[in-house]
């Protein structure tokens, strides 16, 4: 009776956890059971009963059976709470299909730190005795109305005939950080400062502060060939700076920038980057005026590694006598990302 009774109970048991159990029924006919996790970039997180940890595309899911509720951020940055299940490869709320072309993303990762350290070098010995090193670094974070960026870099070389005539190249340090804060889901006020010097370009120092306004007209926007990112500024900075062979300077410069990021579809893990900023003096616009602008690639062959491959030039119309204009930077190397 006692062996009877307990059948019954783990039979019942049984019965009750298979009722509460999420259900996945694929396009192509096969069921799984287990428990349904977040969405990401259109997939599933599913925790299999057979199979364990599954990564499944939403388009190749025909229905799913679940009461988990997902947050659903809107393009307006407003979320909302809902139990979202998928119908023939479509999202759903309450029976009725979402609304994608509203919707930001699903399940959005937690706001968080996110930026990268990146090392580039290179020993030469021979006919030619040189060395060269590269340190770059960003560090960002995106708040529902706020973003803060900051990013800079050390840049050293140095090559001779011989160890003793050996003489530097590149002697560079920038560091950069702006806070954006968001009016609206498009429009922004920023203010910015940066720092630098550069020994060769006989630059003791340059350091200016500017406000202004901006529109992020797409930001991590598909469109089926690769999620864009895609902003413009325009400001006011106030600029000092003082070379070597010259005196003290300041003065007030109208400030244009743009930022352009593209994860290219076609290449898994592979965005292409490229930044343009612009600083004519404000009384001086055809006269005196400063360019810096870079194009590259970061290809991440793993969750933490990425390659990064880069172009800088740098342009300064008013400069010492004897110094050049322009500065141009090839960056290629191995850097470390979270």
């Amino acid at each position: 009776m006692q062996t009877k009774l307990l059948t019954a109970t783990m039979i019942a048991a049984l019965a009750a956890t298979a009722a509460f159990a999420d259900k996945v029924t694929l396009v192509s006919g096969s069921t799984l059971t287990g428990t349904a996790g977040d969405f990401s970039d259109g997939k599933l997180a599913f925790k299999s009963d057979d199979l364990g940890d599954l990564t499944i595309d939403v388009k190749k899911i025909a229905t799913l059976e679940s009461d988990k509720a997902h947050v659903v951020r809107y393009r307006d940055m407003s979320t909302s709470t809902v139990p979202l299940t998928v119908v023939d490869g479509e999202y759903q709320v309450s029976g009725a299909a979402l609304d994608m072309a509203n919707v930001k993303d699903i399940d959005p990762a937690p706001e968080a730190w996110h930026g990268s350290l990146n090392f580039m070098g290179s020993v030469t010995r021979g006919n030619t005795v040189g060395e060269s090193a590269t340190i770059t670094g960003d560090l960002n974070r995106r708040w529902e109305e706020d973003r803060l960026t900051m990013n800079g870099g050390y840049y050293y070389a140095a090559s001779g005939d011989t160890k003793q005539d050996k003489q530097k190249t590149t002697s560079r340090f920038e560091l950069l950080a702006q806070e954006d804060h968001f009016w609206s889901k498009k429009f922004y006020s920023y203010v910015n400062g940066k720092y630098e010097t550069d020994r060769i370009m006989d630059l003791d120092y340059r350091w200016r502060v500017g406000l202004g306004g901006g529109y992020q007209w797409l930001e991590n926007d598909d469109f089926g060939f690769g999620k864009l990112s895609f902003n413009q500024e325009a400001g006011l900075s106030y600029v000092g700076e003082k070379y070597e062979h010259g005196d003290d300077d300041k003065y007030g410069a109208f400030r244009y920038a743009h930022h352009l990021s593209w994860e290219i579809a076609a290449i898994k893990n592979l965005t292409f980057a490229h930044n343009l900023e612009w600083l004519p003096q404000l009384d001086e616009w055809a006269d005196n005026y400063i360019i810096d602008t870079d194009a590259g690639v970061v290809y991440a062959f793993s969750a933490n590694w990425q390659l990064v491959a880069r172009v800088e030039w740098d342009y300064k119309s008013k400069v010492s006598s004897g110094v050049k204009h322009s500065d141009l930077r090839y960056v290629l190397g191995l850097g470390y990302k979270w």
